[in-house]
């Protein structure tokens, strides 16, 4: 029996012609029937895979979206060329990273969107509103300018808002202490003024605001006191004025105070000795006056800077946390001599 004939015979069994009775076919029928359901079953599998590929596909919404964002942004190196063609999720568009699977609606949704230093410049469109879903935000160090979408607010879902490294100006949007799950906000490097919004006081779950390198000006909202978890808060190099407010001490889990290089008014709240979990107290050239508080109760204090005022009085001749390894004074109006009690200090390397 030649080969060519099996081969015959196994492709014309599988089309349901009974030919194989013959003596020449080594085939009988039951085996035709089981070739059959085999390759029946072959078939709807690879059909059915094929209707499943076919319906992962992003939410239409979201990908209008995506083309009025790229139509707001000048990309002068085509690095989002690939957002002309495709599907965003499937097709895998640059900075565009989505669910894993589809959600209730049946469609793929956008999880993040991370544009990091691409060169991007133009604005952040309004339409940015429709990506219900997305969790991080990122479009650090661009050349994006215009003003930060008050649109952002409606973006519940958000954990991550990186602004930072651009040219955005106007005010912070009173929009975005709407946002429930915001873990970050990165907005500094950028030229924003105006006030700090006394809503960003409702960001419960937001542990680090970095709104450094501004224009930010007028008083520190007292109500940022309410804010249960965080831990960074970094305003220096803006035009904040005003007193700095003693409330700001209750935060439980503040590591990081940094408020270099603005215009205040008033001393230091004594209370600031009371932060348990400090870390870093920088109040460079920040026009402070008066004397400096007791910081001994700061078991893990390492960094104070405090130079560039207009401090008067002695240094306090308290026991500092054994953790220091910078205490700067310089340039005040301070009296009297250092306290022995710093030679003691077993990491202290600047003084």
């Amino acid at each position: 029996m030649h080969t060519t004939h099996l081969i015959k015979c196994l492709f014309e069994a599988v089309d349901g012609l009974d030919i194989c009775t013959s003596n020449w076919c080594p085939f009988n029928t039951l085996v035709i029937s089981k070739v059959w359901v085999s390759w029946f079953r072959f078939v709807w599998t690879m059909s059915l895979l094929l209707v499943f590929a076919d319906s992962q596909s992003t939410h239409p919404d979201e990908v209008t979206t995506l083309r009025a964002i790229r139509q707001s942004f000048i990309d002068p190196n085509s690095r989002l060329r690939n957002w002309r063609r495709g599907d965003p999720c499937v097709s895998n568009w640059t900075g565009v990273l989505c669910f894993n699977k589809t959600l209730d609606d049946g469609y793929l949704h956008i999880r993040e969107l991370q544009l990091l230093n691409l060169n991007l410049s133009g604005t952040l469109s309004p339409e940015i509103r429709r990506l219900s879903y997305m969790q991080i935000l990122d479009v650090m160090w661009n050349n994006i300018g215009g003003s930060i979408p008050k649109e952002i607010g409606q973006l519940t879902s958000l954990k991550f808002l990186l602004l930072n490294g651009n040219n955005l100006t106007g005010s912070l949007p009173e929009e975005i202490g709407n946002l429930p799950n915001l873990n970050r906000i990165q907005i500094d490097q950028n030229h924003i003024s105006g006030p700090i919004p006394v809503s960003f006081s409702k960001l419960n779950n937001t542990k680090h605001f970095h709104m450094n390198n501004n224009s930010l000006s007028g008083q520190i909202p007292p109500e940022l006191s309410r804010l249960p978890n965080v831990v960074h808060l970094l305003l220096d190099n803006n035009n904040l004025s005003g007193y700095l407010p003693p409330e700001l001490s209750k935060p439980p889990y503040l590591i990081i105070l940094q408020f270099d290089n603005n215009h205040f008014e008033g001393s230091i709240p004594s209370s600031y000795g009371n932060m348990l979990q400090l870390a870093k107290l920088s109040f460079r050239n920040c026009n402070l006056q008066g004397p400096i508080p007791d910081l001994s109760r700061i078991p893990h204090l390492t960094y104070i800077d405090l130079s560039d005022n207009n401090l008067n009085g002695s240094i306090p001749p308290v026991n500092l946390s054994h953790d220091i390894t910078t205490i700067d004074l310089s340039r005040n109006q301070l009296t009297g001599t250092i306290p022995p009690i710093f030679s003691g200090l077993p990491n202290l390397q600047r003084l």
